[in-house]
């Protein structure tokens, strides 16, 4: 194996950690979410993006993004949630072409109710995966990421 062999290897184990870290937050979360508020990870990532926009609104594509869903399972996420009355989608008035989706009050308080839920599973699957030798350097890293840049 050769020098550039033990590079790829590196990145795999690294990308293999991060799936194993990745699965398990999701997994935490969505159990959470799903029991006390009846929400998918993925339905709460789109109320959290949307109700962070201070009022305003999201285009599909920016929602697809922010969720990492493609365009045709975004469309369908966002009808599954307008069904239920969480959000609502607006016609562009500059753009007729162009679609916003933004939160409903039932959104938004739907949002606030689930935040406390969300963030304490997360915390909670953090600290037991930094219990995790293989996981516990990107716990440490993701903890590094929330502090501010040191000012040189």
């Amino acid at each position: 194996m050769g020098i550039a062999d033990d590079a790829v290897e590196v990145r795999a184990h690294g990308w293999r950690t991060l799936a194993a870290l990745h699965g398990m937050l999701d997994t935490a979360l969505e159990k959470a979410l799903q029991a006390e508020h009846g929400l998918s990870v993925v339905e709460y990532t789109v109320l959290d993006a949307l109700g962070r926009q201070d009022g305003w609104h999201m285009r599909m594509q920016q929602l697809a993004r922010a969720t990492a869903l493609s365009g045709s399972a975004t469309t369908r996420l966002v009808s599954r949630l307008e069904d239920r009355e969480l959000l609502t989608r607006v016609l562009c008035k500059e753009d007729r072409r162009g679609i916003y989706t933004e939160l409903t009050d039932a959104g938004r308080a739907l949002l606030e109710q689930a935040r406390p839920t969300h963030d304490a599973a997360l915390a909670a699957a953090l600290d037991s995966a930094a219990q995790t030798p293989e996981l516990a350097p990107l716990v440490e890293a993701l903890d590094g990421l929330a502090q501010p840049a040191p000012q040189h």
